[in-house]
């Protein structure tokens, strides 16, 4: 009786299956990713169209020892007191109504000593800019 020889096993597999299976979870993800949301802030940005020309401004210095100093372009600044600064704000205003507010503030002042500043910006509808820098004092 003749026995035949069993056909020898490869130790290879064929890679077609596994790019398959890569290729249908690379569709997946692009898929998944597309449909999530990022959850950030919406923010819309204003739109110009055309270039605006620079408007009066007042500034408001608050420097680390608390004291208020108030300018208007480009007058030396003078040093007044935080209850002063809604009359001069206001004489400001009459002078140009278009106006708006720098407020500088050293970087040790309290946030609540810039609240203030903003409260009375705000009571009184002036526009107001917070910036990053002092200005050079004009003494």
């Amino acid at each position: 009786m003749a026995l035949k020889r069993r056909t020898k096993i490869s130790p290879n597999f064929s890679m077609a299956s596994m790019t398959d299976v890569i290729f249908l979870l690379l569709i997946f993800f692009m898929i998944t990713s597309t449909v999530v949301s990022p959850n950030a802030i919406k923010v819309l940005l204003p739109q110009g169209k055309q270039q605006t020309s620079a408007k009066p401004l007042s500034r408001v210095v608050i420097d680390k020892d608390l004291n208020y100093f108030v300018a208007f372009g480009n007058e030396k600044e003078q040093a007044i007191a935080l209850e002063q600064l809604t009359s001069y704000l206001q004489d400001y205003a009459q002078r140009e109504p278009e106006m708006f507010v720098a407020l500088y503030a050293d970087e040790t002042v309290p946030y609540r000593e810039i609240v203030k500043v903003l409260n009375i910006a705000n009571e009184n509808h002036y526009k107001m800019v917070l910036a990053t820098r002092p200005p050079e004092r004009n003494k």
